[in-house]
């Protein structure tokens, strides 16, 4: 690997704002990608595990703002934490829905409300060199799971097959409105880890603890739907169909997935250089959502 750090792409930053947007789910069904219920859970997964997750990524970053130095990345964090408040409340809003189609996601979101809040939240460290251990410590897992974030982002914003099967088109635009601002504040979490340590065993450390994780919770959250779907009979979760809908374009590709790890290990990568912000800009400027959100805030 090389050992020269990557610059960012000067031209890919921009402001970040959150965008007040809200959605009606009265008309979504169960399985809003037709016929397809793996496809539809596997993805439902992000309504369990982001709510929880992103109001950690809120908490440890308001801890972290007194250590930045840098006025412009301060402003990058600033809207970070907004736009990710938005979404924990945004995917929040589907879990009524998914109650009312009889999946209630109380024992899945129960345990993840555990490991963000105990096993990743606050410890009772002393001030000094322990307390900031621990502190860079869920910086850099937050800036791996990023990555991970930005790449779902990136791959839903380009999955045709969901329009081509006629995908429910709020709950698409949930989810690219959602990715288009993944996409959009992509390198924040990687520059603060660097702003702030930027060791590169760290990274390598954290990395290994955010995807297993993600990978153990996602699995785990997808049979958990498939199982207490009441209109499925034996509903299972496997590997196979996950590499199958890969295939189809229904589900990110496995090799994708796989060629990411590399990219975020090497000692040259930068966010910028994955995914588009024009893209992410462009689409922010046609979701219904986002349209919505910015005309209530101009008529406010």
């Amino acid at each position: 690997m090389s050992n020269k750090q990557a610059r960012p792409v000067a031209a890919e930053r921009i402001p970040l704002k959150a965008r007040k947007v809200s959605f009606a789910w009265e008309d979504t069904p169960l399985h809003w990608v037709p016929g397809d219920p793996f496809t539809t859970h596997t993805i439902n997964v992000l309504h369990l595990l982001l709510p929880a997750g992103e109001r950690w990524f809120v908490h440890v970053y308001r801890q972290a703002l007194p250590l930045i130095r840098d006025e412009r990345l301060r402003e990058d964090v600033i809207g970070f934490i907004g736009q990710e408040a938005m979404h924990s409340q945004a995917h929040d809003e589907v879990l009524p829905h998914l109650r009312e189609q009889g999946l209630d996601p109380t024992p899945y979101t129960a345990q993840v409300d555990w490991f963000f809040e105990k096993l990743l939240g606050d410890r009772t460290l002393p001030p000094g060199r322990a307390r900031r251990w621990w502190l860079l410590e869920r910086i850099a897992v937050i800036a791996a799971i990023e990555h991970y974030t930005a790449f779902l982002g990136d791959w839903v914003l380009n999955a045709d097959e969901l329009d081509r099967r006629g995908a429910d088109p709020t709950m698409l635009d949930l989810l690219r409105w959602h990715g288009a601002e993944e996409v959009e504040h992509r390198s924040v979490a990687f520059d603060l880890f660097m702003h702030v340590d930027g060791d590169y065993r760290r990274r390598v450390r954290t990395w290994a603890v955010a995807f297993a994780a993600l990978m153990f919770l996602w699995q785990r959250g997808a049979r958990f739907f498939m199982e207490n779907d009441p209109t499925l009979v034996d509903g299972k979760a496997s590997f196979r169909e996950f590499y199958t809908s890969g295939r189809r374009g229904t589900l990110p590709a496995t090799g994708a997935l796989l060629k990411s790890i590399p990219r975020y290990l090497g000692r040259a990568y930068h966010p910028s250089q994955e995914g588009s912000t024009a893209q992410a800009v462009a689409y922010l400027a046609s979701s219904p959502a986002a349209l919505a959100a910015e005309k209530a805030e101009h008529d406010a």
